[in-house]
């Protein structure tokens, strides 16, 4: 009878030991979550700044004359784009 209770003893501690490993790697696992959160927020302010960096550069390289027609093309259309956007917020202003 003594080993039975030997052995539940070895296993309550075993388990106790699993249940310890299992809270660390849960905390573990929430601050890995976390990070994740932080780094995809600072991708998304990376790539804003470099659509706001490509957009200076084609402006000044329009106000330099230095565009190929490709560039031209791409420039045109972003102006293009924003008035569209521009049109539409005046319309909604006007309603």
């Amino acid at each position: 009878m003594e080993q039975v209770a030997t052995h539940i003893a070895k296993i309550q501690s075993k388990l106790q030991d699993l249940l310890k490993k299992y809270a660390g790697l849960q905390k573990q696992h929430a601050q890995q979550q976390e990070l994740i959160q932080e780094l995809k927020k600072e991708q998304e302010a990376n790539k804003h700044k470099i659509r706001q960096l490509e957009e200076q550069q084609m402006i000044l390289k329009s106000a330099a004359g230095k565009m190929n027609e490709e560039d031209k093309k791409m420039f045109e259309k972003t102006i293009g784009t924003y008035i569209k956007e521009i049109d539409k917020c005046i319309a909604m202003l006007s309603e």
